[in-house]
């Protein structure tokens, strides 16, 4: 295995040193490990041999991941540490991304800037004032280095955030809102500056006082609140944006005075799962374990049609009435046939008051509605926008608040000629 260069096989305490040192990057990574799996990690190790780098990454996998959240990180670190001979080099380049021609230009993918913080603590940055030679180097620093931290946190790409980051994001997160105003309803209510006369309770009012009429009574429309009712994707290609949005789902059904009847939600990969009641629990961090036990098909494939067909079926009529708000987070990267997708979809439209899709690769300039499964969605949402940050999650209530708000989805409805 040459391309495992910091691990020097024939050498058992080495071996074990290499173990334990990855280890301590997985933890500071957030990924909880002991030391009694660092040793069983170890004997693992030396029961399964080194003859194929695939079992010793299941090996390895198998010790120290539990949960669904964490696969990505342990991929990210297991390829920097044991696969890349350059992995120092490599992490260098992700802690100082705002110095343009030292490193690739390019997005870094899930969990890197993590794995390199974790595998690079206490490390200090190059000094890059300097050439080789001592020839003062000319460096393009990025503008948004003067903006406030909690500013460009709230813009930053949730899949690009570092742990500490994250951290910031999830407290930053936990104090926003998403209010939401009244429906009109049929039913009236007692008031004393109401717009119509209440002529049963007047007639009431004059028998007691012996057929005299002395008052008018009043009545105005009885304010009823929606439902909200979130469809959110965990599939593999969305797993850091759904935490982060599931964050804020608890928040809001948490929030006292924002208005809505009930928050029903639910998450969907390969099979629906319903996690409204993991949620109402008032630990953010006790709740979104218990939903991601119960859903088991985190990080994997994505059937949104079939999804979409079991909660039409199983679900609409329970959580549907009265108006509900459906919120749909997911890139609509489908594997079902887009003919099925479309029709879920349309039924899914005419059941609610309004259907709004957060979509995180809207983030991407010069996006458009090509895949198929995005182009069968698109006609039966009423308001298309990005949730790929913080600042997209603030700009829902406005999109709630306004019926006319129809995101992206006029524009990209011209793309495709409709």
């Amino acid at each position: 295995m040459p391309e495992y260069a910091p691990l020097e096989l024939p050498d058992e305490p080495k071996l074990a040193g290499n173990i334990t040192h990855f280890a301590r990057a997985l933890r500071r990574a957030g990924v909880p490990i002991g030391p009694g799996r660092v040793i069983d990690a170890v004997r693992a190790v030396e029961a399964a041999g080194f003859t194929e780098k695939r079992d010793f990454y299941w090996t390895l996998h198998a010790c120290f991941v539990n949960r669904p959240e964490h696969r990505a990180v342990f991929a990210q670190i297991f390829r920097l540490y044991w696969r890349d001979p350059r992995y120092l080099e490599h992490m260098m380049s992700y802690m100082i991304p705002a110095v343009r021609g030292v490193q690739e230009d390019r997005k870094s993918r899930s969990a890197e800037k993590r794995a390199a913080e974790a595998l690079l603590d206490g490390a200090e940055a190059p000094d890059l004032s300097q050439g080789e030679e001592g020839e003062e180097t000319e460096i393009e620093i990025d503008a948004s280095l003067t903006m406030s931290s909690e500013e460009r946190l709230r813009t930053l790409d949730f899949e690009q955030m570092s742990v500490a980051e994250v951290a910031e994001a999830k407290r930053m997160i936990a104090r926003l809102s998403l209010p939401v105003k009244p429906i009109k309803s049929r039913r009236a209510q007692a008031s004393l500056r109401g717009h119509k006369v209440d002529a049963a309770r007047t007639l009431r009012q004059s028998m007691r006082q012996g057929g005299d009429l002395h008052k008018i009574a009043l009545k105005r429309p009885r304010p009823r609140w929606p439902n909200l009712v979130v469809l959110c994707d965990i599939s593999g290609s969305m797993s850091q944006y759904s935490r982060m949005v599931l964050h804020f789902l608890h928040a809001v059904a948490n929030e006292k005075g924002a208005g809505w009847a009930k928050v029903h939600a639910f998450t969907f990969g390969t099979r629906l799962t319903n996690i409204t009641r993991h949620l109402r629990q008032r630990d953010v961090d006790a709740a979104l374990a218990a939903a991601g036990a119960e859903a088991q098909d985190w990080e994997g494939g994505t059937r949104i049609g079939r999804c979409l067909e079991a909660f039409n079926r199983d679900w609409s009529r329970r959580v549907m009435g009265q108006g509900a708000v459906v919120l749909v987070i997911t890139d609509g990267l489908d594997r079902d046939s887009p003919d099925r997708l479309a029709k879920q979809m349309e039924r899914l439209h005419l059941s609610s008051r309004r259907l709004i899709w957060l979509n995180p690769l809207l983030r991407w300039e010069g996006f458009a509605p090509k895949a198929q499964g995005i182009a069968a969605m698109l006609p039966h949402v009423d308001s298309f926008r990005a949730g790929h940050s913080i600042a997209s999650l603030e700009d829902l209530a406005a999109a709630i608040s306004r019926p006319d708000d129809m995101g992206e989805k006029d524009r990209l409805m011209r793309l495709i000629g409709v």
